[in-house]
C-alpha cells in the first residue's frame, strides 16, 4: 500500500504536492469511492481514477532541461492562450516543469515525470542553489550590498544571497545572483527592494546543472552523471 499522491506522482500526473490538491479537490476515486488526503492504495490491485479516467501507465523516469525563452509561461496549459514552455518539449512522454520562471524571465528550466525528485527540488526550504544573470537599470555603488540583504519575503527572512558584479555601463548593470530558495519571484522582488528595475533575468545554473551552450528554446536530457549528482544535492535517496 502506498499513499495516493505518491502513486499519482510516480505515474507522471503531477508533483506530489499538486497531486495532494487534486485529491483534496475531490477529483480522485479509488474503487468507485471518493478519495481523501491520507488515503493509501495498492496500484497493482486498486482502480484509481482521476476525473473519471484511469491513471497513465507508469513511464520510465525522464528528466531534462530546457532553455526557456522570454514570453513563455511555465504551465502545461494557459487559460489566456499564451505560449507555454511545455510546448517546446517533445520527448515522447508527459513531463512537468520543476518550479517556475515567470513569463518575462528566461533560462534553465527542468522538466521531469519523477514526482519525488520534483517535490524535493521545489521544497521551499530546499538548498539547491540557483544562479541568475540579472541586468538592471538604476544601479549605483550601493546596489550590490542592498541585493545581498536578508530581507523578509512572504513573512520569512530569506537566506542571504550572493551577488557579484559582472558588467557595468552608463545605462545598465549586470549582476550574478545566487540564491538557495524558491520564493515566488524572489529575484525580482529583491531588485524592487533594492530600488532597481530588471531589464533581463536569466537563470544560468541550478545545482550542478548549467545552461552551457544550449540554445534558446532548445532542450536536452540530463546525463546519468548529472542526474545522479542532482539527486545527491537534493538529498534524494
Amino acid at each position: 500500500m502506498e499513499r495516493l499522491q505518491k502513486i499519482m506522482a510516480a505515474r507522471g500526473v503531477a508533483s506530489r504536492r499538486a497531486c495532494e490538491k487534486l485529491i483534496a479537490d475531490g477529483r480522485v476515486c479509488v474503487n468507485g469511492r471518493g478519495a481523501s488526503l491520507g488515503d493509501s492504495a495498492d496500484p497493482a490491485r486498486d482502480r484509481i481514477l482521476l476525473d473519471g479516467r484511469p491513471l497513465p501507465e507508469q513511464d520510465a523516469p525522464v528528466t531534462l532541461m530546457l532553455y526557456k525563452p522570454r514570453g513563455y509561461v511555465t504551465t502545461l496549459h494557459d487559460e489566456l492562450g499564451r505560449k507555454t514552455a511545455a510546448q517546446l518539449v517533445d520527448c515522447g512522454c508527459r513531463v512537468y516543469p520543476v518550479g517556475r520562471l515567470d513569463c518575462a524571465s528566461e533560462g534553465l528550466l527542468l522538466f521531469t515525470n519523477d514526482g519525488a525528485l520534483a517535490d524535493r527540488l521545489m521544497h521551499p526550504r530546499g538548498c539547491i542553489e540557483k544562479t541568475y544573470e540579472v541586468t538592471v537599470s538604476g544601479a549605483d555603488a550601493r546596489t550590490a550590498a542592498l541585493l545581498e540583504r536578508p530581507i523578509v519575503l512572504d513573512g520569512r527572512t530569506i537566506n542571504p544571497p550572493t551577488v557579484r558584479l559582472l558588467r557595468q555601463s552608463e545605462r545598465k548593470t549586470t549582476y550574478e545572483i545566487t540564491i538557495s530558495e524558491g520564493r515566488n519571484r524572489q529575484i525580482r522582488r529583491m531588485c524592487e527592494e533594492a530600488g532597481v528595475r530588471v531589464l533581463r533575468l536569466c537563470r544560468v545554473r541550478e545545482g550542478n546543472l548549467t545552461l552551457g551552450d544550449l540554445g534558446v528554446g532548445k532542450w536536452r536530457y540530463l546525463t546519468a552523471e548529472e542526474l545522479t549528482e542532482l539527486k545527491k544535492e537534493a538529498e534524494l535517496r
